[in-house]
């Protein structure tokens, strides 16, 4: 059986309170997160299922580099009047989703969707929660309000992630999802990329004077590893299913932008998708980069897009070269599979020719197009350089998610920006979420039977009041849209969790 396509977005947020001197950032964050409550904070999400130290090759790692900093993060935090569960703050949404404090930034996972027009609308769903969230805390503090920016970099050699996840068979052997994934996650940047102002590493001097596509390159330090904090990798090992381990393995990528435009989003996960497919079917090209890790930073900044790469076979290749190999690859094989599939292979293709050619009409589509188009436009208005720190401080307005302020979203609310969902969808993504994944099933528990639920997890909901002992709901192998069709009337229809299992 082909494995069921269900793929989602985490994202972390930069926050900050505009003018504040020492800002406690962890203390921000998980008081953004409560500040979207509506009753008192219950502590309900389950942590045993986290386990990072597991890693898809088979193995299992001692200690990881950030152990040791999440050691530093408990000393730090002996002094703070809260427990790891409250400072976590994390809250499942009626819409499936997962909203927490991730130490020093808040987190939006946004729940499984089956479908890139569910997927655009819960990510930009995220979007407005937080801002909400936001200002409902604002209301309440009388200074330095709350600023929030869905982006990569803090312009101090710090990044935090936005990482998109993808359920896949067990059955693929790792080797060959290496091989056939890197090189197409080296390049996709072209058009996934959200565009940055200067070059930075991981706690070292940033430097001005350039503009490159992604904001994250500069932070991969090797090809694959099971850490995600130090030693970023471009394809990151942690072996966390959150689904039947025996059948599932999910692919958790943190190399990737945040977007702000809904159709590089779309795109960004849908050809990863199609790529994850050829994978499984065994007919993805051979591409062999010689250095992923030195062609990823290199991508970046060849904003011509002609830079060749070295391969170990001899023949080097641009970017848009092995972009191109995949998609025609993609396009004997799959085209006529479903709609949406035809879809992403007809953008792809697009895309990279508009790359290639004039790129006037990726503004709005494309986010480091339309941030260096932007930007740009700004320099010759004001006659500045690209060393100019104003830049750097536009670059950051560009990621605000405060409709007043956000420089994307002014242009979208302008109707500069390609959009791929109403507004209306977004708006009921806030409340509920997909009617055809475990994610929707999830979101439809918290809704009608929040007093009732003990823990929460991504594959499961264990119930505690009203039964004659807990039951579980157990989510693990719940991936067939017509199941899941069945359980929601069930859901729907019950009067509490214990008329569930009476069905």
């Amino acid at each position: 059986m082909p494995t069921p396509h269900l793929f989602g977005i985490e994202t972390e947020y930069g926050i900050t309170r505009e003018g504040m001197p020492d800002l406690d950032p962890v203390v921000e964050s998980m008081e953004l997160v409560r500040a979207y409550l509506t009753q008192p904070f219950e502590q309900s999400w389950d942590y045993s299922g986290e386990d990072p130290h597991e890693d898809q090759r088979g193995f299992r790692v001692s200690s990881l580099q950030q152990d040791r900093e999440e050691d530093q993060f408990a000393e730090l935090d002996s002094h703070r009047p809260f427990s790891f569960r409250e400072m976590k703050s994390d809250l499942v949404l009626t819409n499936g989703a997962r909203f927490y404090n991730d130490h020093t930034h808040p987190e939006y996972s946004t729940p499984e969707c089956r479908s890139l027009v569910d997927l655009v609308a819960h990510d930009r769903a995220g979007e407005r929660i937080i801002f909400r969230a936001a200002q409902k805390r604002n209301q309440a503090l009388q200074s330095y309000p709350v600023k929030l920016y869905k982006n990569n970099t803090d312009f101090h050699g710090h990044s935090y992630g936005c990482h998109d996840n993808y359920l896949m068979s067990r059955d693929t052997p790792f080797e060959d999802l290496a091989s056939g994934l890197i090189p197409f996650l080296v390049t996709r940047q072209v058009f996934a990329g959200a565009g940055k102002v200067g070059v930075e590493a991981q706690e070292r001097d940033y430097v001005s004077g350039v503009f490159q596509m992604s904001q994250r390159a500069d932070f991969m330090e090797t090809q694959c590893s099971v850490d995600t904090m130090h030693d970023r990798p471009i394809l990151n090992t942690r072996d966390e299913p959150h689904a039947n381990r025996e059948k599932y393995r999910r692919l958790h990528l943190i190399l990737g932008d945040a977007n702000m435009c809904e159709y590089a989003t779309a795109l960004k996960v849908g050809t990863t998708r199609v790529v994850l497919e050829m994978i499984e079917r065994g007919i993805c090209p051979s591409v062999d980069l010689a250095d992923p890790v030195s062609a990823i930073k290199a991508v970046s900044l060849d904003l011509t897009l002609t830079a060749v790469l070295p391969c170990t076979s001899g023949t080097d290749l641009s970017a848009l070269d092995i972009q191109r190999r995949y998609v025609d690859a993609a396009a004997k094989a799959l085209i006529g599979t479903d709609a949406e599939t035809d879809w992403v292979l007809t953008e792809w293709q697009d895309v990279l020719d508009q790359l290639a050619g004039d790129r006037s009409a990726l503004v709005g589509s494309v986010d480091w197009v339309t941030k260096q188009w932007l930007l740009e436009t700004f320099m010759e208005s004001e006659h500045l350089e690209w060393s100019d720190p104003w830049l750097a401080s536009l670059d950051l307005e560009y990621h605000n998610i405060d409709p007043n302020a956000g420089l994307f979203l002014s242009l979208e609310a302008a109707g500069n920006t390609r959009r791929l969902c109403e507004d209306s969808e977004i708006e009921s993504a806030i409340h509920a979420g997909p009617s055809d994944t475990r994610g929707g099933i999830r979101g439809l528990c918290v809704s009608r039977f929040r007093d009732r639920i003990h823990s929460v997890q991504w594959e499961r909901v264990l119930f505690k009041d009203g039964l004659i002992k807990p039951k579980t709901l157990e989510m693990g192998d719940l991936f067939d849209p017509d199941q899941v069709g069945v359980l929601r009337e069930v859901l729907e229809q019950a009067s509490s969790p214990s008329a569930v299992w009476d069905k």
